[in-house]
């Protein structure tokens, strides 16, 4: 690491710690020309999770859109925020453990429909309408009727 004053690149590390919630180690840092200290963070850097489309485009996982898109489907629906957002952080964090790079937006919909259906019966119809593009009366009862086979109704 070389000093930001002098640019010597020895530096000796004189206290370490962990910062941002443990995402992070914060080091102070001594230079051993200048004596001067500054401080550096070490963070592992994620690895970006490309979402493969219905249409062959390919964009990067977003935590704020698929967020979005449960949070509306919960719209006038008694469910936390909190409960929502741990949500999509489990399914990313579920995705990162895999190791995968690219990952269909179909499993990514499936997974959402999972945990929805846990959570709430109702958001889990209406994210799966808009997810599966339901057309007709007959889609919705078709989704009704999987759930009740299930035992989930």
């Amino acid at each position: 690491m070389n000093c930001p004053y002098c640019k010597n690149s020895e530096t000796r590390v004189v206290d370490s710690r962990e910062a941002e919630g443990q995402e992070a180690i914060r080091r102070r840092r001594e230079c051993t020309r200048c004596g001067r200290r500054f401080t550096t963070y070490e963070k592992v850097e994620d690895i970006p999770i490309l979402v493969l489309k219905r249409d062959g485009s390919a964009e990067s996982f977003s935590r704020e859109k698929l967020l979005q898109g449960v949070v509306r489907a919960c719209t006038k629906r008694d469910v936390p925020l909190s409960r929502l957002e741990d949500l999509v952080g489990e399914l990313e964090a579920g995705l990162r453990r895999e190791g995968e790079h690219e990952v269909a937006a179909e499993r990514i919909g499936e997974m959402v429909l999972d945990r929805l259906q846990d959570i709430d019966l109702v958001a889990h119809v209406r994210f799966a309408s808009v997810y599966r593009k339901f057309e007709s009366i007959e889609e919705f009862k078709s989704e009704l009727e999987s759930l009740t086979k299930e035992g989930v109704l």
